[in-house]
């Protein structure tokens, strides 16, 4: 498989994950993305024996967009750390059916994950075991069925984005699981990573990365309205 890569040093590597990749092995058994970036690293440096590859964090099967891994054990480690610290601001953009009641806005819910059905409830309220989940979103652009806004979580819960937009009415395209009513045929959902903003562990410059999103119709036409 090749793997779309949106930045690259000695340090870190970031790459443009697609909706049916999983970051990480599962039970599936299915070849998870980290093993194709370890690959392409071991290919394009020719290096010989086991190449390190660390995952530094993991976005939802069906969903598209920029997946950050690290080159080295200290960068590893001081990445691990800065998304503990929430030094790394991520943006999502989210295409919904229901246009929001405000243009912009902050979401706060008490998100409890159900193990055995791998999802999260959000309640509005304080809840026993629940943990506090926190986003901003803004309307950037509609078309006639379609909206598409651009969100920030401030806290990395399980499905954050996905059931506090559909607790506020407004579910992602093509997630049955959170609301919406039919599937994509491909099984994605309109969710995607657009741009990751951080410090570099080691380099200590300002780092921004933008990802494309997937080439199909429906995101192709926001792209050409937001330019």
């Amino acid at each position: 498989m090749s793997i779309e890569v949106l930045y690259e040093d000695n340090h870190i590597i970031a790459v443009n994950k697609r909706p049916s990749d999983i970051v990480q092995g599962d039970k599936t058994g299915d070849t998870p993305l980290s093993d194709f970036v370890k690959q392409y690293v071991k290919e394009k440096y020719n290096k010989p024996g086991e190449v390190f590859i660390g995952t530094v964090h993991r976005i939802d099967r069906p969903v598209s967009g920029i997946v950050l891994f690290a080159r080295t054990s200290k960068a590893l480690a001081r990445l691990n750390a800065m998304f503990q610290s929430k030094e790394i601001q991520k943006t999502y953009w989210a295409v919904v059916k229901n246009k929001p009641e405000k243009e912009r806005g902050k979401l706060i819910h008490y998100l409890i994950k159900n193990e055995a059905k791998n999802m999260s409830r959000a309640f509005e309220k304080e809840t026993p075991g629940a943990l506090r989940s926190e986003l901003d979103y803004e309307l950037i652009c509609s078309l006639d069925n379609y909206h598409l806004l651009e969100v920030k979580p401030q806290t990395g819960r399980h499905h954050q984005i996905r059931v506090q937009l559909s607790k506020m009415g407004c579910p992602i395209k093509g997630d049955l699981k959170y609301g919406f009513d039919r599937s994509n045929k491909d099984k994605s959902i309109h969710l995607h990573a657009r741009k990751i903003e951080f410090i570099h562990p080691i380099k200590k410059e300002n780092i921004v990365i933008v990802a494309p999103p997937p080439n199909d119709v429906l995101w192709n036409e926001f792209v050409k309205k937001v330019g």
